[in-house]
């Protein structure tokens, strides 16, 4: 057997030791010159569609990925109830007038008749706002009614209540005998009558809900047929012109990122086209969950923010600006940064 001599083996350890020393400084030499590569996503304004009105849905008249314009309709919902309740209400409202009207005359047998419709009709309304004022207070109370619509609702309650008290204070006096009406009571019943009725009209204009700008119908949460509940959501519309990339970066790769700085993206869904993005926001994300520990081991944290930019324009010449208008809520966004920050 060969036998090696002290000397060969120590040479041998020396030129492998040299060889990983040398492979190693390569490997660090080459991760401190390799670009930080931080992912981002596209996202864009959205409008959430919603009504006041409790009903049903009618008819949609759009569907998920149509374009549409700013004061299309999107969607119509019937509501049999706050109908009829508006045609009572505006009946008060022209008997309240014609009562006015008739101030200074006497109390015939007709106005005792017209006086007592005007009382009934006006308790009619107080009972059928009192049914509706107790299903939403249920569904205020189920959280499915938001406080402000349990507001309005209350509001009509108490519009319909004193209608009713001044038609029958005016129908209890002509029925007594009263030779003349009374001024303001006849006024405050004129006043109680058109607040009804605007507060109706008020809720029966979201029976057509239009768009409040264009874009595109992203998703539709409710069908045809269906109970749609005071401010529930129906539908999603997103703004296409102003879609943005959202990058949440520590704070030692900040140097590069302030108001108004350009920086360049690529976007994988479009065979990575490079975009230039200009940056409109910055802010820091919740500190509970977004602090980490420095790089080289200080006693520091480091804080993750937040930022915003719009796209510019395609920088590269094989491709068009049209790629800006193709982007969509999603979408990555490949951002590469100076090696320096691997250093």
């Amino acid at each position: 057997m060969k036998r090696y001599s002290n000397g060969t083996i120590i040479r041998g350890v020396i030129v492998i030791v040299a060889a990983v020393a040398i492979v190693s400084i390569a490997m660090i030499v080459y991760l401190q010159n390799e670009p930080v590569i931080i992912q981002g996503r596209i996202e864009c304004q959205n409008t959430i569609i919603s009504g006041k009105l409790l009903g049903r849905i009618d008819r949609l008249h759009v569907r998920e990925g149509d374009i549409v314009g700013k004061g299309d309709t999107l969607v119509t919902i019937s509501s049999p109830e706050i109908e009829a309740q508006l045609t009572s209400a505006s009946a008060m409202e022209s008997i309240a007038q014609y009562q006015n009207r008739k101030v200074d005359s006497g109390t015939r047998r007709e106005i005792v008749k017209s006086l007592k419709e005007a009382y009934l009709a006006a308790k009619a309304n107080y009972e059928l706002a009192e049914k509706s004022y107790k299903r939403s207070r249920q569904l205020f109370e189920d959280s499915i009614v938001t406080p402000q619509k349990m507001d309005e609702v209350e509001a009509l309650l108490k519009n319909a209540e004193a209608a009713e008290k001044a038609a029958k204070y005016q129908y209890e006096m002509a029925e007594a005998g009263a030779q003349q009406e009374d001024k303001a009571s006849s006024l405050a019943m004129i006043k109680a009558a058109k607040g009804n009725v605007i507060g109706l009209e008020s809720l029966l204009a979201d029976s057509r809900l239009v768009s409040p700008d264009g874009g595109q119908v992203s998703s539709i949460f409710l069908s045809e047929g269906e109970l749609v509940m005071p401010g529930s959501a129906i539908m999603e519309i997103i703004n296409t012109d102003s879609c943005y990339v959202v990058l949440n970066i520590k704070e030692n790769y900040l140097e590069d990122f302030y108001i108004g700085s350009e920086f360049m993206g690529s976007i994988p869904a479009f065979g990575y086209a490079k975009m230039a993005f200009k940056v409109f926001y910055i802010s820091p994300l919740g500190s509970f969950a977004n602090w980490t520990e420095s790089k080289d081991g200080n006693s520091y944290s480091l804080v993750t923010f937040q930022i915003k930019a719009y796209p510019t324009r395609v920088i590269d010449t094989a491709a068009d600006n049209g790629y800006i208008a193709r982007l969509r809520p999603g979408m990555s966004v490949l951002v590469e940064l100076d090696s320096k920050y691997n250093r």
